[in-house]
């Protein structure tokens, strides 16, 4: 019987959980572990009402990389899913490879002293992974992670080459505050008040943040404000995908988080440097984490739908055309299922599914590894199987769901 490690008890760690639970002639002995232990032991008691499937809590500081060599050995752990925070990827990786147990995690290192997230420092591990004959899936959670796949799907299926990807992003979810954001504070507004960046013949452009905006129709949803941001999965796609001309990521955002967002920003809310407050350091964007709803709290009360996908553009037989490969979420039956909105039921979903292709060896291969580099099919089967179910359309032209104001 396997063993399942997974470290973080946020939403995407209630999900992952459940899923986990709901597979478990998969993943065996399931124990969940994060730095608040109650957390976990809520999560735990949840799971078993809800599947009848008891898995293990414990505590464990993720910085800490004795503590987590001692809980995966303790644990017998086969896998470890890692859905903490981004800044500690690096520490689980390295007791991974000291235990010569295999990794996944659902989005990129993040640099805990600078709004920088990149793959660099996770691909020069790939080396130590293989020499300690264990595999790490980079990115498994959905955008990174599911676009990545149907990306690779696309080009199995639909394309002799591929030219031009707009991934795009839309959550239509309204949880009725002011002002809240989805998942972790602290990553979601410095990702998003971050410089954008895309990449086109061979190189990367820079844009201010929220600079490009385009209107995209979506399936389901309707017209939405989508704004051009970087995120980590293209760096991987440039790597991975050849004969790419052009690759951008677009999400939405309401005037209101917009406007929330500015006004925070320019009073020094979204800062990373300590500041003096009362004798005290404090870093602001940390404080404000503090002051804004916790995103485990939202799924209850958030309704509406998410859409996430891609639209990729390329030649088939020496002939153009244009393909549109989609997910769409309802928050409500996300939080019926597993208690949890729908951002964090398509990023959990995702990681359990390759942690399971992982663990049955469908996807294994010593190194480090991004989505793309597997056959996307099993994982395409299996997102219809565990509640994440896709649609594709054949496009006339590249823009037919852009609307030009």
């Amino acid at each position: 019987m396997n063993n399942t490690l997974i470290i973080g008890a946020g939403g995407v760690g209630n999900v992952v959980a459940f899923k986990c639970a709901m597979n478990a002639r998969t993943f065996g002995n399931i124990t969940l572990a994060s730095r608040t232990k109650s957390k976990c032991d809520a999560i735990a008691k949840n799971v078993k009402e809800k599947t009848g499937i008891t898995i293990n809590t414990a505590q464990v500081d993720a910085d800490n990389i004795d503590e987590l060599v001692d809980l995966i050995t303790k644990t017998n752990a086969n896998i470890v899913i890692n859905v903490a925070l981004p800044y500690q990827d690096l520490t689980i990786m390295d007791a991974c490879t000291k235990c010569k147990v295999d990794y996944l995690d659902t989005a990129n290192y993040e640099h805990p002293d600078e709004a920088k997230f990149e793959y660099k420092e996770q691909w020069a591990r790939d080396k130590a992974f293989r020499d300690a004959n264990i595999m790490g899936l980079l990115g498994s959670g959905f955008d990174p992670g599911v676009t990545n796949v149907f990306v690779a799907y696309a080009q199995k299926h639909y394309f002799d080459e591929i030219h031009y990807i707009d991934i795009l992003d839309c959550n239509a979810g309204d949880h009725g505050y002011p002002f809240a954001t989805n998942f972790n504070p602290e990553i979601n507004l410095r990702e998003v008040s971050a410089n954008g960046r895309y990449w086109e013949n061979g190189e990367w452009i820079e844009t201010k943040p929220m600079e490009i905006k385009q209107v995209w129709d979506y399936p389901e949803i309707g017209p939405k404000d989508s704004y051009l941001l970087y995120h980590e999965e293209m760096e991987s796609l440039v790597k991975n995908i050849k004969g790419l001309k052009r690759i951008r990521f677009f999400m939405t955002f309401g005037e209101s988080y917009l406007t929330h967002m500015k006004v925070l920003e320019n009073v020094g809310m979204l800062g990373i440097e300590p500041v003096e407050h009362n004798g005290q350091k404090i870093i602001p964007i940390e404080f404000l984490k503090t002051l804004l709803p916790n995103p485990a709290s939202l799924g209850e009360r958030t309704k509406g739908k998410t859409n996430i996908g891609v639209v990729v553009n390329g030649i088939k037989n020496g002939k153009e055309q244009t393909i549109y490969i989609y997910q769409i979420s309802d928050h409500q039956q996300c939080y019926n299922e597993v208690l949890s909105q729908a951002v964090s039921y398509t990023t959990g979903v995702p990681a359990m599914i390759g942690a399971k292709l992982m663990l049955e060896k469908i996807w294994w291969e010593a190194g480090v590894h991004n989505m793309e580099e597997f056959d996307p099919d099993p994982f395409m089967e299996e997102l219809t199987k565990q509640g994440l179910p896709w649609q594709i359309k054949e496009l006339k032209n590249p823009t037919q769901l852009r609307i030009d104001k």
